[in-house]
Order: structure tokens, then sequence, then C-alpha cells
């Protein structure tokens, strides 16, 4: 008995768009690896300075872990058509992440002060290499949630596919972020 199968074309399983940006986040995650592999070897090799690190940096990485959920919970309201908490918790997403990125610099600021500046140690360095390229990647989707802002106050409020789409690629880039904080935290404690 023969199988009959039908001509139909397959269809994807996910999102062109959705997959371009996990790409993305899996070419972040393999230079952040590389980042911490390069601060293993170089540790090894002697000349590092042992220091605390930042105060600031644990109180960032409440605050991104913080931004993330809230940013989960004004998607969820998204959907449910809770316009007005889907906003509020979006403007506040958008603020805890400015907060992350003052906090960062407050944090470098902190390490200059306990006699750390740039330039110094090759553990400062990286510390500040590390920390200020991840900054930059925070940068990205601070503006993401700007965009989001704008649509969520400048467009009569719909829960289409298309708006529905932007806010996951926003939501899954901000969560990918957070999770690469506590991952760096995490390792430059371990590394001590």
């Amino acid at each position: 008995m023969e199988a009959v199968f039908e001509n139909k074309p397959l269809r994807n399983k996910i999102n062109p768009q959705k997959f371009a940006l996990i790409v993305g986040c899996a070419s972040i995650t393999m230079m952040f690896a590389a980042f911490s592999s390069a601060y293993m070897v170089r540790q090894a090799a002697g000349n590092w300075l042992e220091f605390a690190l930042p105060t600031m940096f644990y109180w960032s990485a409440g605050i991104i872990v913080l931004s993330s959920i809230t940013l989960q919970f004004s998607y969820s309201a998204f959907k449910s058509g809770n316009k007005q908490f889907y906003r509020s918790l979006l403007v506040f997403s958008l603020f805890l992440g400015t907060v992350f990125i003052v906090f960062q610099y407050l944090g470098w600021q902190e390490m200059v002060n306990d006699g750390i500046p740039l330039t110094t140690n090759p553990s400062g360095d990286f510390i500040y290499a590390i920390s200020g390229v991840h900054a930059a990647h925070v940068l990205g989707g601070i503006a993401a949630l700007i965009v989001a802002i704008i649509h969520a106050f400048g467009l009569p409020f719909k829960f289409t596919p298309k708006r529905k789409l932007r806010f996951e690629l926003t939501l899954i880039y901000w969560h990918f972020i957070g999770f690469l904080w506590i991952y760096l935290l995490t390792f430059f404690l371990l590394q001590r």
C-alpha cells in the first residue's frame, strides 16, 4: 500500500523576522563567549589586578530583570486588550532600561573612584569593554522600546498580527539582553 502525499507547500514554523533576530542574538552570544574566553586567557597570563565589582552592577542586574518582567506584563496587557496597563508598563520598562544605563555609568565611575580607571590594568579594561559593549546593546533595546512607545501612543489601539510580531521581537531582544547581563555578572563573579 503506497502512501499518498499532497503537494502542499511546506509552511515555515518560524517567522523570518523572528528567525533573523534569533540568528542575531546567537551572533551576539558568540561575541560575548569570545570576550569571556579572552578574559580567562588574559587572566591566566598574569599581571591581573583583583578587585570587587562595582555595587552598581548588582543593582543594574535587578533593574534589568525587573524591566524584563514589566515588559512581559505589558505584552500580556497588549494581548488582553488592556490599553492603559500596556502603555504604562511599556513606558515603565523604558524608564528601567534608562536607569540600567545610568547604573552602568555609575558602576564605571565607582571603578574610577576605587583606583581602577580605564587602561590601568587588563582586568579593569576587560570589565569596561565587556560591560560597555553590553550597554551599547541595551541602547539598541531602548531604541526598540521608544519605537514601541511611539506605536502605542501614536497608533489607534488595535491588536493586529503585525503589531503583535513587532512587540514580540522587542520582547525577545529585551529578555535576551537581560539574560546576557545576568550571565556576564555571574561570569565576572566566578572568575574572582
